[in-house]
């Protein structure tokens, strides 16, 4: 199977999660596609200014590949500054989040996996 760039869902999160601004998620996996092992894998595009809000996982895990850009992660309460090429992994019971706080968009690959 090949999914065409445009054929691809797209959805707008506005305040994902309780973060500021806009967060475009390009939808690469969707329903029946995870069989039952998870819930997201996207490409996720954050313009500058804008986040994905603090959140706790319970039940699955997330993981996110840097593709472009930089941005700051919260780790459970411990912020570090992020960059293209590093892969940021969210265990089952923590929490995170992730705000782009630089000049260009910040665009990764998420993944979330059931525990």
């Amino acid at each position: 199977m090949i999914k065409r760039a445009e054929e691809l869902q797209r959805e707008v999160r506005k305040e994902m999660l309780g973060g500021q601004g806009d967060v475009t998620l390009v939808h690469l996996l969707q329903g029946e596609e995870f069989q039952g092992k998870g819930r997201l894998f996207s490409h996720n595009i954050i313009n500058p200014g804008c986040s994905v809000g603090f959140h706790q996982h319970n039940g699955d895990v997330e993981a996110y590949y840097v593709l472009k850009g930089q941005g700051v992660f919260d780790d459970n309460g411990a912020k570090s500054t992020v960059l293209a090429g590093d892969l940021l992994f969210t265990k089952d019971g923590e929490a995170h989040s992730l705000v782009n706080e630089g000049p260009e968009t910040l665009e990764l690959i998420a993944l979330v996996l059931y525990s």
